[in-house]
């Protein structure tokens, strides 16, 4: 019987060890706080740590070759352990459970329905820092992966939006360096009219980053000179989706929301991480910074950054003149639209409006959305929904325009509805542009470095 007892022991830590050195954990297998999964290419670790000054254990995912431990997924970050007693393992019922030892609790875990599991499941930490817990030991389907219940951490090859399968996947913020509990920050996908980020300080909104207008963001323009990445869109009845890849496999970089309430692009160097991309980083960036049917424009230096569209004006002139934009415009007293004559001025190199209320046909040129606009006495403006070598598709705001800002050479152009004694252009001066614009993209897109895959079922 004692020699049995020894047998035992010792197999139990052979299984104990061999989950402490390998990438995944298996059915027999778990995890004790001291002990790491490293995964197959050592890029990333799996294990228990402490962030900062705390001493409240947390289930982590880390860069495995970065000197500076740096954190892109917590599994508990709300429920941390205090003390070492921590074991992460698979349940019998084949979902994987973090457990207090000391106090026999069950501090995290998948909980997935008994349905789409099976007592063999396993779990792999992957090389792009993603860990998935496979039905079978065959890990021929997925039924987890921490790609889908993110933290604060965006990671090449992550999929950042929705997806019918599993819904928003939203990125908090920590609550401190200290702290990786939720925090108040929060950048997610919206949905409603076209869909486009928003970082968030509660509900509120302090950024945006514009409807995708087929090169990127409608107020991201710098991210198509970027030659690093590779960036996908997809959008369709199962996903709406964007996902980042890195050319350059021995890059690493992440896209962070910081609980100082900005979302971050690093890349690791030889002297640590550095910040190559912030939002939002000026007075034009914070959301409705203008009010409605105002413009952020920081170019020129001179002046007030917030301007009225044309044919509006200051809504309470005391406050415009102390430099406070945020009740924005109104339309000048007099000036009626939606008279014999009305037409469109263009806008050019803008962040176009929000586009939460706005409605899009992607089957329409131009011309028709132009026409389209100009019959109904409700829409105030219209742009183009895809700028890919032309102008296609139709967005038109039946509204106030919120959150429009200027940039020097990028952008998009926007077509504001104005009563005739404004109107400049004339559709054939607009369609003519369009054909300039056509050519030039043309050519532009020949230098442009960064490859953008856009995919689109209808």
């Amino acid at each position: 019987m004692h020699h049995m007892k020894e047998i035992v022991t010792y197999f139990l830590l052979f299984l104990l060890q061999t989950s402490s050195s390998t990438d995944t954990i298996g059915p027999n297998q778990y995890l004790k706080d001291g002990d790491i999964l490293v995964s197959s290419g050592k890029a990333f670790a799996l294990g228990f740590f402490s962030p900062g000054k705390s001493s409240n254990r947390y289930v982590g995912i880390w860069y495995n070759k970065v000197a500076e431990q740096t954190v892109v997924w917590v599994a508990n970050r709300d429920n941390p352990i205090n003390g070492t007693s921590g074991v992460l393992a698979i349940d019998p019922a084949g979902n994987l459970v973090l457990s207090d030892g000391n106090h026999n609790l069950s501090v995290w875990s998948t909980n997935l329905t008994s349905m789409i599991l099976k007592k063999s499941s396993s779990a792999q930490l992957m090389d792009s820092g993603n860990f998935v817990l496979f039905q079978d030991q065959s890990k021929s389907v997925i039924t987890w992966q921490s790609f889908d219940y993110p933290t604060n951490t965006i990671l090449p090859n992550m999929k950042a939006g929705w997806q019918k399968r599993t819904g928003l996947n939203i990125f908090t913020s920590w609550k401190s360096h200290d702290d990786p509990g939720t925090g108040e920050y929060m950048f997610k996908l919206e949905l409603i009219g076209t869909p486009q980020f928003f970082l968030f300080k509660g509900t509120k909104k302090i950024w945006r980053t514009g409807p995708w207008n087929g090169p990127g963001w409608s107020g991201v323009p710098e991210m198509v000179s970027n030659f690093i990445f590779k960036i996908s869109y997809v959008e369709n009845d199962d996903e709406v989706t964007i996902t980042h890849t890195i050319k350059d496999p021995s890059i690493f970089s992440r896209v962070v929301v910081n609980e100082s309430g900005t979302l971050d692009t690093w890349q690791e160097s030889k002297r640590g991480w550095a910040r190559f991309w912030s939002a939002p980083t000026d007075q034009c960036d914070s959301y409705a910074h203008c009010g409605a049917s105002g413009n952020c424009n920081l170019y020129n230096l001179s002046e007030f950054e917030c301007s009225c569209l044309q044919g509006f004006e200051p809504k309470i002139e005391r406050q415009w003149y102390l430099r406070d934009a945020s009740r924005g415009c109104k339309r000048k007293q007099g000036e009626n639209i939606c008279g014999n004559g009305d037409g469109f001025n263009k806008v050019t190199n803008v962040k176009v409006p929000d586009t939460s209320t706005a409605r899009v046909n992607k089957s329409l040129q131009l011309r028709e959305c132009h026409d389209l606009c100009l019959k109904n006495c409700s829409c105030t403006a219209f742009a183009s929904a895809n700028i890919s070598g032309g102008e296609n598709g139709c967005l038109t705001w039946h509204g106030d325009l919120v959150d429009i800002r200027q940039f020097s050479n990028k952008g998009q152009d926007l077509y504001l509805r104005v009563p005739a004694e404004l109107k400049r252009l004339s559709w054939e001066e607009i369609g003519d542009n369009c054909d300039s614009v056509n050519s030039s993209n043309a050519s532009h897109n020949l230098l442009i470095m960064l490859v953008v895959e856009e995919e689109e079922k209808r």
